[in-house]
Parts: C-alpha cells; structure tokens; sequence
C-alpha cells in the first residue's frame, strides 16, 4: 500500500506496548519498522539489556512479521569523559544493542550525536572529537555483528543541534563508515534549511527520518509545519539518495486515539513524493 521504501518508526507508537505497536503499525500496512530503544522517548527495549530482554524483543518482532530497517538506540553522553570502568559499561550496553541489531535482522544501529544540551563539556573542538572518537570505536564493534553504525547528525536537541556542528562531526566521520541519518524535523527545528543540509552531506546519509515541524518545536504531525517535504525528497533524489525513509512521528497535536489515521495520511503523501 505504502512504497516499499517507506517505514515506520515504532516511537510513533510508543504509548502502545512492542507487541501492541508492532500490530498497530502492521495493520496500517507498513512492512518495514525502525525500532525504538531510547530511555525516557520509547520503552520498547528495555535499558537493562539482557539476553532474556534480547531475545524477547527480537520473538516479538520476528511475530509481527515486519523488517527491521534500524534500532535507533542510546548508550549515554558520547561527549562525556569516561574512566576505564565506565567506558567498559558502555561497552557492554553496545554489545547488547548490536545483538538485538543482529538479532532482529536490522541494518544498523543509529546513536545519537552526543548529549541532551547544547553546551560543551570540555570546549566545541574537544567534544566533536570525543563523540566522533565513540561513534567510530562503536562502528568498528558493529562491523564485529556484521551491522553497520548510523548517527542522526544534526539533532535539535542533543549537541549537534545546528548545522554547522553536524558539518563539524560529519567531517570528523569521513571515511569511518559511520553512516548518517538525515531527519527533517530536527533541521527545521533549529532553524536550518534541508536543502543546505543536503548540500553539506552529499553521498553522506544512510537514512531519513520524516516528522514534521517548526523552527523550536519537532513535534508536529506531516503537513502541520514548515518542512517542504517535496523538495527535500527531489533533492534527496537529485544525489542519487537510494536508502529507505522511516515516518518517526512522536508527535503532540494529535490524539493517541488520532495517531493511526495521521500516520497513514502522512504515509500516503510522502509515498506520493518518493
């Protein structure tokens, strides 16, 4: 129904419990899910990720009968200095990522581009190098599960929010393998034009994540704010873009009662305009 490149991020869904959202997103026709695992946006995978939880997950998901494109996931401050004991715990969470990543059949795991503030730990230079560091250590682990490490660069509110500092960490990135996710609400949010953005990471996103939004505020349903999603998508095109789309909609203008009709609605009008 929808185009096959198109899929749906369970954080869409995440007042729903997994197996719940998996249905939900199923039904409306969807074949391909980005999974959520971020603590404190989407519960879906649990933070304390044991083997059990591993392989409940990926039972779950492996009934819904849905592909996995990525698990979009979190494991802490990549900006943050971390002793040996704490880089090894960070370590062990990773590990447990990549095997759900694996596990569930995704293509990549997706981290964040450091922490939930704007302002540095250390100094900007310090810091970008710090998260680049940890990206390029956590996509060399993933190549270990024969996955690949995405980071969603520029992030409205973690500390590549603009996108000077996403240019900053993508040249950081160059020739890692570290793949990047493009999303348009957060571009928006910050004030930034998708088309530079694209202009700047040429040949550079893996992936794309479709919300819609206005400058400040990422939460708004397709259609509801100021992204132009024609353009984006012909210039996404333009480059020869042949990745796959995710409709990440954690949106706060509609109803949860709401959400499944906006999605399909939203579905319809991005599947017109790849």
């Amino acid at each position: 129904m929808f185009h096959s490149r198109l899929g749906c991020s369970s954080i869409s869904f995440r007042h729903q419990d997994l197996p719940t959202a998996l249905r939900t997103i199923a039904g409306l026709g969807f074949a391909e899910i980005d999974l959520g695992a971020l603590p404190g946006v989407c519960d879906h995978v649990p933070y304390e990720l044991d083997a059990d939880a591993v392989s409940a997950v990926a039972s779950d998901v492996a009934a819904s009968g849905l592909r996995v494109r990525s698990v979009n996931g979190d494991i802490g401050d990549l900006n943050a200095v971390l002793d040996a004991g704490r880089q090894a715990e960070r370590d062990r969470h990773l590990d447990a990522l990549l095997t759900l990543t694996a596990k569930t059949g995704a293509k990549a795991l997706v981290l964040p581009c450091g922490a939930l503030s704007h302002e540095p730990v250390r100094s900007l230079e310090k810091d970008l190098d710090t998260v680049a560091a940890q990206l390029i250590r956590a996509a060399e682990r993933a190549a270990e599960f024969g996955v690949e490490l995405w980071t969603e660069s520029l992030h409205f509110l973690r500390f590549c929010w603009n996108l000077e500092r996403a240019e900053l960490l993508a040249q950081r990135l160059a020739g890692s393998g570290v793949g990047i996710v493009m999303d348009f609400s957060h571009i928006v949010a910050a004030g930034e034009d998708p088309l530079e953005y694209l202009a700047r990471h040429e040949g550079r996103i893996a992936h794309v994540h479709l919300r819609d939004a206005a400058p400040g505020n990422i939460n708004l349903s397709i259609g509801n704010g100021q992204a132009d999603f024609a353009a984006g998508l012909r210039g996404l095109a333009g480059q020869g873009y042949t990745g796959h789309f995710s409709l990440e909609l954690e949106t706060r203008d509609v109803t949860h009662d709401e959400r499944p009709a906006a999605a399909a609605k939203a579905a319809s009008f991005i599947t017109d305009l790849i």
